[in-house]
């Protein structure tokens, strides 16, 4: 299998917001959504957040289901799976890798570990099966059919690690009829991206679908490090994703085969020395997006091979309905960069820039070997009465290599530092839920689920020398550390739901669950190695879904309030290139969401919606270093050099996030021209654990347009469309590296394209 890793990219989501009423089978649903196009209505917006089809109005979850027009315009500059952040209330997403490592925060909830051993608490799963290394995270999602974001604990019928809430993709599947689409976009640096599909029924009982994706943009930052001087060295990328499917329906019985693959070869996100001004959060005066300062770019390079398969076997007998999901999937990647983000060093005397370098930082993380495999066995009940019930094992096994580098940049990029990684994870589940209804207007769930979770891990540190250069392992073993951790928790979530009337359902739930004990081992620059216990949420929600002005408009809100005991919180840099995980005491958070969508006129729609998260850490024992220079100005108190955090928020964790969206269509010709617009914002967060002035990224808004026109003609439909992705060119420090001086990354440039596509039936 391994030979066959091969691509899999990254386009995506976005779109409409919140749902509809009535129905929960997929036919009732179908008429329900032809009724609304027909009426201009807002259409019905089915769900499997429960692991069933349901209305998304009814269901008793903070769910977000995304699909529809807004979709293109989001997904137009053909970016990763970032260009998400702050398009749904309460989500936020960010990278230190680039294209290759997303970290998700719902609620203020992530984790900023930037090892590939790192667990995350928002889950993420595509096609039924859950992608637990952040590699697979960013695995590129294009062909897809339905985007849902489940906000607050998850953990009865998804399990492990979701205290925060997940992410869910299900891609378009194959069907009997024969449709597809091409489509080619052309723009800012060259870029490219392709995108198509081709299904339809291969004999009366086995259909297929395959999707493509190509997206490739050229290097178009320059280095003028002195000695260094280089043209477009860095930003470019091809990214490379396939995805087979075969569907065979007889009957009561249905199998879903699922083949993808991905290959990316690019460059990381560019680290920029001393970009952000002393004594504020501004880059500095001279910032240009386009230029660069390293000594080590020519030999920073980011690579992704990645493949992975499932089978979905499902049996319709009686009332029950049998499912069986297995899956495995696999990841290599490759990531070198120019840590410290400038040239040179202090001790060179005038040769270092832009501003102080203390020390030049060079290292590369590699994951040469990963291997997961699931397998979920669930029984639901098909009952007419008052109770049904759905319940079900689970079993997850991953195995992770990981090696890292170490680099002497002033010695040519000598090697000078290697580790290599071990761990190994086995986990299994026994879960079950039960709806019951109570009357017309109400209906209770329960669920519950046993986990039981352990981790072995081993670091090994080499001395290299000239004899092993060749064969590392062989090298002499400079240290050894190894750790096991364990535990096992019984999650569980209770929730109502009341229809007010027709157009209006309330609801409430409780719900605990818990996130896996953690490990990190990064002792290149270190000698030991760390871990954190389980951390276990309690969060108690209640919201109202409501569908008003006879279906031409929806206002969903929710409120929400959650304590967390032993958060695993990641100490990220400080005094060395390095991190450490400890626990926290307690964490709280509460805010609200608002999710709304209207049709103003014939021709007119909106969406809005705003999120307010506050978080705050409580654990006045609590500790972590921080760098002691000039350039920094702490706002924490600090004690021998270490910053007390207790009442900080959680790092990258905005209190505010709001989302617009406005697109017009008119009917003009032998077609329809539309134009769209969305603008989203994000308000302050910080980077790290402690609190700094100039780590302190400012608020984003971000602007997007999309014109085109639509046609059919010979059975085909066509588009043409001009697009623009942060309109205005806002650029701010996205997030930073600390321990050496004041290394920012920055929000992508303005970005303007053009795309031409056409559907096939």
């Amino acid at each position: 299998m391994k030979a066959m890793k091969r691509s899999t990219l990254a386009t995506l989501i976005n779109a409409t917001l919140f749902s509809a009423v009535a129905g929960t089978s997929f036919s009732s649903l179908a008429v329900e959504e032809e009724t609304a196009k027909k009426s201009n209505q807002l259409e019905v917006i089915q769900v499997t957040a429960r692991k069933r089809v349901e209305n998304a109005q009814e269901v008793p979850v903070a769910v977000s289901a995304l699909q529809g027009d807004n979709l293109d315009a989001y997904s137009s500059a053909g970016m990763d799976i970032r260009f998400m952040n702050a398009k749904i209330p309460s989500l936020a997403i960010e990278s230190s890798y680039g294209r290759t490592f997303p970290r998700f925060y719902v609620r203020g909830l992530g984790n900023t570990d930037f090892d590939l051993n790192a667990s995350q608490p928002v889950s993420l799963v595509v096609d039924d099966i859950v992608q637990e290394n952040a590699i697979l995270k960013g695995f590129p999602v294009f062909d897809v059919e339905r985007v849902e974001v489940l906000r607050g604990p998850q953990g009865t019928l998804f399990g492990r690690n979701t205290p925060a809430g997940l992410v869910k993709f299900d891609s378009v599947k194959p069907s009997q009829e024969f449709e597809g689409f091409s489509s080619v976009s052309y723009g800012t640096d060259s870029a490219v991206d392709f995108r198509g599909a081709v299904g339809g029924g291969l004999t009366d009982n086995l259909s297929a679908r395959v999707s493509v994706l190509w997206q490739d943009k050229d290097n178009f930052i320059d280095n003028r490090a002195p000695g260094f001087e280089q043209d477009d060295v860095l930003g470019g990328y091809t990214d490379r994703a396939a995805r087979i499917q075969f569907l065979y329906e007889k009957d009561d019985f249905s199998a879903l085969l699922n083949y993808h693959v991905r290959n990316m070869d690019g460059t990381p996100i560019p680290f920029r020395a001393n970009a952000i001004k002393s004594g504020t959060n501004d880059l500095v005066d001279d910032f240009d997006y386009k230029v660069v300062y390293h000594d080590a770019a020519a030999r920073e390079k980011q690579a992704v091979d990645a493949e992975g398969m499932s089978l979905k076997l499902e049996y319709d007998f009686n009332d029950y309905t049998i499912t069986s999901i297995s899956g495995w999937e696999s990841a290599e990647v490759s990531s070198r960069g120019d840590i410290d983000g400038g040239y040179g060093a202090d001790f060179l005397g005038d040769y270092h820039g832009p501003g102080s370098i203390p020390f030049a930082s060079e290292s590369e993380s590699v994951m040469p070997d990963h291997d997961q495999y699931t397998q979920e066995l669930r029984l639901a009940s098909n009952y007419d009465g008052d109770i049904n019930f759905q319940t079900g094992l689970f079993y997850f096994d991953e195995s992770v290599t990981i090696e890292n580098y170490g680099y002497n940049t002033l010695a040519g990029g000598a090697l000078n530092g290697y580790v290599n990684q071990q761990q190994d994870t086995k986990a299994w589940a026994v879960f079950g839920s039960v709806d019951y209804t109570v009357s017309d207007d109400l209906k209770l769930t329960a669920g519950l689920r046993y986990s039981d979770d352990e981790k072995d891990f081993e670091a090994v540190r080499k001395t290299i020398s000239d004899d092993c250069l060749n064969n590392l392992m062989q090298c002499t073993t400079d240290i050894t550390r190894t750790a096991e951790v364990s535990d096992d928790h019984v999650s569980w979530d209770i929730s109502a739901s009341y229809k007010l009337n027709d157009d209006v359902n309330l609801y409430a739930r409780v719900a605990n669950t818990f996130r896996a004990p953690s490990i990190q081992g990064r002792i290149t620059f270190s000698d030991k190695i760390t871990t954190a216990d389980s951390e276990t949420v309690t969060s108690y929600e209640t919201g109202i879904k409501s569908d008003v002005l006879d279906g031409r408009g929806r206002v969903n809100a929710s409120i929400y309030y959650f304590t967390m005991d032993d958060q695993q919180l990641t100490a990220v840099g400080g005094t060395a290139n390095t991190t450490s995980l400890l626990n926290a005491d307690k964490t709280t958070g509460y805010g609200f969401e608002l999710d709304t969508e209207w049709v103003l006129t014939d021709e007119l729609n909106a969406t809005f919606n705003f999120s307010y998260n506050k978080t705050e850490l409580k654990d006045d024992s609590i500790t972590i270093p921080v760098p002691d220079r000039e350039t920094l100005h702490i706002t924490d108190t600090t004690v021998n050099g270490r910053a007390i955090i207790d009442g900080n928020s959680l790092p990258n964790a905005p209190e505010f996030i709001s989302n617009l969206t406005l697109r017009y269509s008119k009917e003009l010709a032998d077609g329809n021209f539309y134009a769209y617009t969305d603008i989203s914002y994000r308000s302050k967060v910080n980077f790290f654990l402690y609190e700094a002035v100039e780590f302190e990224g400012k608020p984003l808004t971000e602007v997007g347009v999309r014109a085109g026109y639509t046609w059919a003609q010979d059975d085909n439909e066509y588009e043409v469309a001009l697009f623009a992705r942060n309109l205005f060119d806002e650029q701010v420090a996205i997030g930073a590296i600390d321990f050496n001086n004041n290394t920012a990354m920055v929000n992508e440039e303005r970005y303007v394209g053009a795309e031409f596509k056409v559907n096939f039936f």
